[in-house]
């Protein structure tokens, strides 16, 4: 993967890969310096004594230290697990629990549960200047790298892909992001999100492009400034960042954009024209998931029509399941992607009944709700279960649920998707208790036990939870109170 990722160096050494953005300038790594910094860390991994297959845990922030490890692993052959820095100490006690790593690759600023030996980030530093390592090619099927998704059981599982997914992103060059390698494609996100590390770097990469990260914690409101000022072709966000930016912003004057990208949850037809309407540039939507790389999207070459996400990509085989196989046109279903797919996750660690689980014959079963017309394209109809988004992390509501049933207190407790305001969703916790508690206290262990995209924006009393005639929670029924209580 990592050799696929970097394959463009030896042809434009000189040509700039990577620029990180500040107010007053930036930061620059060529192709020629990135290639040699990973194949660096790959020998310095060796040298760590981590063995080609071996598992090494990434607990660093929000700098490029991660993707120079996290690709330094790769081209060593070993099994890198890309986790957000917003994870707590618990949190990650339970991945080093079920991963068992050979290292965790630690900045001390983020923290980390003990357990495992640790590589910090200085020795991580240095690693850059040792002789470059080969990369350690293979078979394309075995296991890459690791990333954690929440399920509806609660636990947070771990999802294998193989090298080949790098593959599988390439169908999104043309079918989403429309991207070339005369592009300067400017990702808000931070380096160690997974959205980030995919559309934000690798795939420009990958295409011989440019990629522009803002440095950490910068404003929103800046972001308008910084696609100006490096000239930025692409745009990629969530689209909570537009909707920050449209709010301070009327006009956008952007005369070097092309058109924006969008992902990691729905699309409002309000935003996406408000968008439009003030910088007069396309926005084009996609869909994916932590088991199978974006693989449904909108792009400047086949734009989404109405409320549509778009079109399975070109080389993508999508049907949309009923009990009894795939549904009439223009009928609900279950989103579903042949097995087939370069960018189908190998499985889920450890836990073959649960990866048999969501599959259905040949096709793997997303979860999410949708219909395909008759020219392909495919509207979202939501979630099949409870499963939150937040900020374009999806959340399990049993994982928030059982860590606030810990607090002193609490009887019961449940936890739902709810809109503050048009256009705008937070975590809500609806709980019983003999009486209210203290919100401050409540949001203090949240903030101790939680990731930060976890924790409630909101602690509801109420006298008792709604529930079926067999006392199982209802937590889509939590979200009638919640107006109640904010009115």
């Amino acid at each position: 993967m990592a050799a696929h990722v970097l394959g463009r160096a030896r042809a434009t050494p000189d040509k700039v890969a990577l620029s990180v953005l500040s107010a007053t300038g930036s930061e620059d790594w060529t192709y020629a310096e990135m290639l040699a910094a990973v194949r660096g860390t790959a020998t310095g991994l060796y040298e760590a004594g981590i063995a080609p297959g071996q598992i090494v845990l990434m607990r660093l922030g929000n700098t490029v230290d991660f993707p120079i490890a996290y690709l330094g692993a790769l081209a060593a052959g070993i099994v890198p697990v890309p986790t957000s820095s917003q994870l707590t100490e618990r949190e990650t006690a339970t991945m080093i629990a079920d991963l068992s790593p050979a290292a965790v690759l630690r900045d001390p600023e983020v923290a980390s549960a003990p357990g495992a030996k640790e590589i910090t980030l200085e020795e991580l530093r240095a690693m850059r200047a040792l002789p470059p390592a080969p990369f350690d090619m293979g078979n394309p099927d075995r296991l890459g790298y690791i990333v954690y998704t929440s399920g509806t059981s609660g636990k947070a599982r771990a999802v294998g892909h193989a090298h080949r997914a790098i593959w599988a992103r390439q169908m999104m060059f043309d079918g989403w992001y429309g991207l070339t390698a005369n592009d300067r494609l400017l990702h808000a996100g931070a380096f160690n999100w997974t959205y980030t590390l995919g559309t934000g770097l690798m795939d420009p990469w990958t295409a011989g492009a440019t990629a522009l990260i803002p440095e950490p914690g910068t404003d929103p409101a800046r972001l308008p400034a910084l696609l100006k000022r490096s000239h930025a072709t692409i745009f990629a966000a969530a689209p909570g960042v537009y909707r920050k930016i449209l709010k301070r912003d009327g006009k956008l004057d952007l005369p070097d954009l092309r058109h924006g990208l969008t992902a990691g949850e729905k699309l409002s037809r309000e935003l996406h024209e408000a968008w439009e309407a003030a910088t007069g540039k396309g926005l084009y939507e996609a869909f994916g998931m932590s088991e199978c790389s974006t693989f449904i999207s909108s792009s400047p070459a086949h734009p989404a029509r109405g409320d549509a996400l778009g079109q399975p990509q070109k080389g993508r085989r999508v049907a949309i399941l009923g009990t009894d196989g795939p549904v009439p046109q223009g009928e609900e279903g279950t989103i579903a992607v042949h097995r087939s797919d370069p960018g189908l996750m190998l499985g889920y660690l450890n836990a073959p009944e649960e990866t048999a689980a969501r599959m259905s014959g040949d096709w793997f079963l997303t979860g999410d709700q949708g219909a395909m017309a008759v020219d392909g394209q495919i509207t979202y109809l939501g979630r099949s279960d409870d499963m939150m988004n937040a900020g374009g992390y999806r959340v399990s509501p049993i994982e928030v649920e059982t860590v606030l049933a810990t607090f002193p207190g609490i009887t019961q407790v449940g936890v739902a998707e709810v809109e503050v305001k048009a256009d705008a969703r937070v975590i809500a916790a609806f709980y019983t208790a003999p009486q209210p508690l203290d919100e401050a206290e409540l949001k203090a262990f949240a903030e101790a036990n939680l990731a930060r995209y976890k924790q409630p924006r909101a602690f509801i009393h109420l006298t008792e939870l709604p529930t079926n005639p067999n006392g199982k929670l209802l937590r889509r029924a939590l979200r009638a109170h919640f107006p109640e209580v904010t009115q």
